[in-house]
């Protein structure tokens, strides 16, 4: 019995004396890439210019690849049939995933997305304006936001991950070339 609270008595000496230097790293660093993964979509009401109106969804998917990095796919919609389309892989930094387009020799500043949760809304931002060659005359990245409440685990993971818009997007990845 007595040899069992030296040895309560020691651990707790030990935990006394590690605290201050558990403290002083900090709390641990934030994990975007698990933190954000998931479905993310919008479902809503569009239109033309001729009147009609049509059903309408944005969609966001964010896919683990490893313990840095992950897939993101991001489809919008806006007026008249116009959207933005943008897919690759993107890099934890603080809180956010960063999307940086591969250098592709066209002029002009390069697509950089971040993606980040803002309160109750998954954010993605054209950061430079770069990414706009991804989209139609009406559509772009600036301010783009959907509901953190609609996100859901993707449940489709190998069909997503046997498409050719995830295979293409890795091989940029890998090789750092623009598609």
């Amino acid at each position: 019995m007595a040899r069992r609270v030296a040895g309560q008595a020691g651990r707790l000496i030990l935990a006394a004396a590690l605290s201050p230097l558990l403290l002083a790293a900090g709390p641990a660093a934030p994990d975007p890439v698990r933190a954000l993964a998931g479905r993310y979509s919008q479902h809503f009401q569009n239109g033309t210019v001729d009147g009609d109106t049509y059903w309408s969804d944005d969609v966001v998917e964010i896919v683990p690849v490893d313990a840095r990095h992950a897939y993101v796919r991001i489809e919008t919609n806006f007026f008249n049939g116009h959207s933005c389309s943008l897919s690759g892989v993107a890099a934890a930094e603080r809180a956010s995933i960063i999307y940086r387009e591969p250098a592709s020799g066209v002029t002009g500043g390069a697509c950089v997305m971040t993606l980040r949760r803002r309160g109750a809304k998954l954010s993605f931002t054209d950061n430079n304006g770069g990414c706009q060659s991804y989209c139609g005359a009406r559509g772009g990245f600036a301010g783009g936001e959907l509901p953190w409440s609609s996100r859901r685990p993707i449940r489709y993971m190998a069909r997503l991950k046997s498409s050719d818009t995830y295979r293409a997007a890795l091989t940029e990845w890998r090789t750092g070339k623009a598609r």
